[in-house]
């Protein structure tokens, strides 16, 4: 109760929600006030007439991200509706602005139809240099980002897939490093197939991965399936006899859970090879709690989504860099390569000597790179040189090309 009131509190004082909009220009004099508005902002209309790339010049369109949503799949509440979701798109709001210093528009639509809420972002797209799809169910959200990236000159990116995919592709090949394994050799095993889970297996596929089982409630993905989607379909394995996680979980190296609180048995543990990694993502409670899974192993690499445990799975260390390296680069898309380029920076920052100002936001003495410290911490101050220089150095490379 004090952490619902605490919360409450928080986005209520002192004044509602989490947003405000600031003028970046002084309007005090009638000097100002004929620059703002008429006569004066006539001029940069014409240019922009003139010109659309004139945007970027006279307005914050390449410094502006909308973060849309329609409310279907909220954090792990499920479909809470357009006008719930806002406290959450306000929230990433000011990560943006926090982490990368970018400005954003929450926007929460509530569409008759997914054509109805495509052609909105679309009609809508001119505002913004860049588009974060946010908690937007499967399978859906799958359309929606396809048809969106076709048709906008503007990155278009579904956090809930390719920001979960980028983060669990950085921390994991750290895992596997400590582990003594490699993606290329590790039997990975996913429960959840939803759009989180198939983004994070197609991007392991491209980064090297060989050996992925994916497990929804409905069982193993298997091509004999007559309810895959092409999104899922390309992740299943080849008829087999194993049915349940329970079948494909013997001498896994590998378990990550993008499914539901407390949705892996511990004695499954018992079945997986030396040395497993356990990323159980599921939030706000996992799919094992840490504290029951090292009871039951003590050779258990774990992560969760969780704050309050180590090797935080979160999402905040991908999008704003991803964003930012993307906006400074005036990429037109979000492209696998600098999805790749952002999880292999993040894999490698966390081998590095962590700085004192880390530790110091963290209440911490000492952290280095082992099982307690796989993915870096997200008030590292580094990230924003690092991720989005790698990510705009990927962009303007293919740019080149």
């Amino acid at each position: 109760m004090d952490l619902k009131q605490a919360a409450l509190d928080y986005h209520q004082f002192p004044k509602p929600g989490k947003l405000s909009v600031e003028s970046s220009k002084p309007c005090a004099t009638q000097e100002d006030l004929s620059l703002a508005y008429t006569p004066g902002v006539a001029e940069p209309v014409r240019e922009i007439n003139r010109d659309p790339a004139n945007a970027y010049k006279y307005t914050n369109k390449g410094n502006l991200v909308a973060v849309i949503t329609d409310g279907t799949a909220v954090l792990g509440l499920g479909n809470m509706g357009a006008l719930a979701s806002k406290p959450v798109m306000e929230g990433k709001a000011i990560l943006f602005k926090r982490f990368a210093d970018i400005d954003v528009f929450d926007i929460e639509i509530t569409a008759p139809s997914v054509e109805a809420f495509i052609e909105t972002v679309v009609n809508i797209a001119p505002t913004f240099g860049g588009i974060n799809l946010e908690d937007i169910a499967a399978p859906h959200c799958f359309r929606i980002e396809k048809e969106l990236r076709q048709r906008l000159d503007i990155p278009v990116f579904h956090d809930d897939q390719h920001g979960t995919a980028v983060i669990v592709a950085a921390a994991l090949s750290n895992a596997l490093e400590i582990q003594g394994k490699t993606l290329a050799s590790a039997k990975i095993v996913f429960l959840g197939a939803g759009a989180a889970g198939c983004s994070c297996a197609r991007l392991l596929k491209l980064m090297g991965a060989t050996n992925i089982t994916m497990v929804d409630k409905s069982g193993v993905l298997n091509t004999a399936r007559s309810d895959l989607h092409d999104n899922n379909r390309h992740l299943a394995v080849a008829p087999t006899a194993a049915k349940s996680l329970a079948d494909v979980m013997p001498n896994a190296d590998v378990f990550v859970g993008v499914s539901a609180a407390n949705a892996l048995a511990p004695e499954l543990l018992l079945l997986m090879a030396p040395n497993p990694v356990v990323f159980a993502l599921a939030n706000p409670d996992p799919e094992i709690q840490p504290s029951l899974a090292h009871s039951v192993r003590d050779d258990i690499l774990m992560a969760t989504g969780r704050s309050d445990f180590p090797n935080q799975v979160n999402n905040a260390l991908c999008f704003p860099y991803l964003f930012r390296g993307a906006l400074d680069a005036k990429a037109k898309q979000i492209t696998d390569e600098m999805q790749i380029a952002a999880a292999l920076a993040l894999a490698a920052l966390a081998r590095q000597p962590v700085p004192a100002e880390v530790l110091k936001a963290y209440h911490l003495t000492s952290l280095s790179f082992g099982k307690d410290y796989i993915i870096p911490k997200p008030f590292d101050t580094r990230l924003l040189k690092v991720v989005s220089g790698a990510v705009a150095d990927a962009a303007r490379l293919q740019q080149a090309k």
